[in-house]
């Protein structure tokens, strides 16, 4: 065999070897996102009633994104919504459809993933270090309440007799801030132990 043939061999086993790495890649991306998405829901359905629901979401997005990362988290996020968005009872109160993203709390929602995008850009400018999770994840949650507040003071006052951006962040935002601290800190302690003893491709 001459070296050219074995050049050949050599260059097609090793095309062959990064196909198979992708499809692995791949097929590991889509079940984790699936597993996270799932468990976002989960979190969801565990729920306190309240103007906007008490409920366990917030610490689902913070465990994908802390877990697989801003890439596959944010996807996680993204696929939690659009199946809520199809009707399937996802949301809090076993709930689904786009009524309820439209709706007064829906910005709450929708504004998961704009949390996951910020943890993502977060990651990819200062890494992933136990600091910067904690940085991003509250900055996260900022985001998700500013943008969840703001879109709840529209669609009340469009519908209601109007009401303050304190009043609303008295009903939203104040209750939770303390339960989110503590979400936050669980999420870390946990991403970072499952990081540490789980391997994650």
């Amino acid at each position: 065999m001459t070296d050219s043939t074995m050049n050949t061999h050599a260059g097609i086993d090793q095309s062959a070897a990064g196909r198979q790495t992708r499809t692995n890649t791949k097929t590991y991306d889509i079940v984790y996102v699936a597993l996270f998405a799932v468990l976002i829901a989960i979190c969801s359905w565990i729920s306190v009633p309240a103007t906007v629901p008490f409920t366990l979401q917030t610490m689902g997005v913070f465990l994908a994104v802390g877990i697989l990362g801003g890439r596959r988290g944010t996807l996680s996020v993204l696929v939690y919504i659009l199946l809520g968005a199809i009707g399937l009872p996802v949301f809090a109160g076993f709930t689904g459809g786009v009524g309820i993203l439209l709706g007064n709390t829906g910005g709450y929602i929708i504004g998961f993933l704009f949390s996951a995008l910020v943890m993502w850009g977060i990651e990819r400018l200062a890494g992933s270090s136990l600091a910067v999770q904690a940085v991003s994840m509250l900055i996260g949650l900022l985001v998700c309440y500013a943008f969840g507040t703001l879109w709840f003071l529209y669609l009340y006052n469009k519908n209601n007799d109007p009401v303050s951006i304190a009043v609303v962040l008295g009903w939203c935002v104040i209750p939770f801030i303390i339960p989110d601290l503590i979400k936050i800190a669980l999420s870390l302690v946990i991403s970072r132990r499952i990081k540490k003893y789980a391997v994650i491709h």
